[in-house]
C-alpha cells in the first residue's frame, strides 16, 4: 500500500511536495464545496441533498491532495474512491429528481454504473488512455442531460455544459504525458521542495 505511484509529468521524484501545483490546485474542490454551503444556507429548499455533495466534494479534494503529495497506492484509493461515491450519489440524485424515476429504479441506475464502466473503460482505453475510467462519468453527464432538454431547458442546458468543461479537462488531462514527451520542444517544470528546477528533454 505504500508503494509509490507516478502517474504526472510534473513529479519527478518522491519527496511530498514533488507534485505542488496538482496538490495545491485540489483546493478548488473545498473551495467550491464551501460556496455551494452558503448557497444552500441563501437558499428557500435546504436541501440535504446539496449538504451532502458539498461534503463528498471537499473529501475530494482532501484525497486527491493526499494522492498528489503522498504518492501511494493508499493515497490512490483515497482519490479514487470519493470520486466514485460522488459520481453515484449524483447519478442516483439526478435520475430520481432531475428525471423523476421511481425510487428503486434510480437505485438501479445508479448501482448499474459500476459494471457498465468495467466495460466501457477497457473499449475506450486504446483511445483515451488512463483517462478512460472518466468517460462514463462524462456520458451520463451528457444522457441526463439530453434527456432533460423537453423538461427543464435551462438545467439540461447547465448539465450540457458541465460535460463540456468536463470534456476540455479530460482532454488537458489526456495531452500531459504526450506534451511531456516532447523531444527539445517542451520544457517539463517541477516545483521541487526547495527551488523551481527546469528540465528540458534532450
Amino acid at each position: 500500500m505504500n508503494e509509490q505511484v507516478d502517474n504526472y509529468c510534473e513529479r519527478v521524484g518522491t519527496a511530498f511536495w514533488a507534485e505542488p501545483i496538482n496538490a495545491v490546485t485540489n483546493l478548488a474542490f473545498v473551495i467550491a464545496a464551501i460556496l455551494l454551503v452558503f448557497a444552500w444556507r441563501r437558499s428557500r429548499e435546504k436541501s440535504p441533498a446539496v449538504l451532502y455533495l458539498s461534503f463528498w466534494i471537499a473529501i475530494i479534494g482532501i484525497g486527491s491532495f493526499l494522492f498528489h503529495t503522498f504518492a501511494t497506492i493508499w493515497a490512490a484509493a483515497a482519490d479514487v474512491i470519493p470520486i466514485l461515491i460522488f459520481i453515484l450519489s449524483y447519478l442516483f440524485l439526478a435520475v430520481r429528481y432531475y428525471l423523476g424515476l421511481p425510487l428503486w429504479l434510480s437505485v438501479i441506475v445508479a448501482l448499474a454504473y459500476v459494471p457498465i464502466s468495467y466495460v466501457v473503460v477497457p473499449l475506450i482505453e486504446p483511445l483515451v488512455g488512463s483517462s478512460s475510467g472518466y468517460v462514463p462519468a462524462l456520458l451520463a453527464i451528457f444522457i441526463v442531460g439530453l434527456l432533460m432538454l423537453g423538461r427543464d431547458r435551462r438545467l439540461a442546458l447547465g448539465l450540457i455544459v458541465t460535460g463540456g468543461v468536463f470534456l476540455a479537462s479530460i482532454g488537458f488531462r489526456m495531452a500531459d504525458e504526450p506534451v511531456c514527451a516532447q523531444s527539445c520542444r517542451w520544457a517539463r517544470i517541477s516545483f521541487g521542495t526547495s527551488s523551481i528546477r527546469l528540465f528540458f528533454t534532450a
